[in-house]
């Protein structure tokens, strides 16, 4: 299982910012528990774009996930 994640919890979403939020319940990764991850995202056509918001527990730079939906 080196270097995969699994985590559980809820999440909220802000449409006016384009942004939505995990409220990490528990996580494979101990620091993530009972943290909150915040990201941008952009819906075009069939592709979401998402892009991480660093935080202190994230550490600085930038990731960008593209899922595509199935047909």
């Amino acid at each position: 299982m080196q270097g995969s994640i699994a985590f559980f919890g809820t999440y909220s979403v802000n449409e006016t910012d384009k942004t939505y939020t995990q409220h990490v319940e528990s996580c494979t990764f101990p620091n993530w528990n009972g943290t909150e991850r915040k990201y941008s995202f952009n819906i075009s056509g069939d592709e979401l774009n998402i892009t991480v918001i660093s935080t202190p527990s994230t550490g600085t730079g930038t990731a960008h996930l593209v899922w595509k939906r199935a047909k």
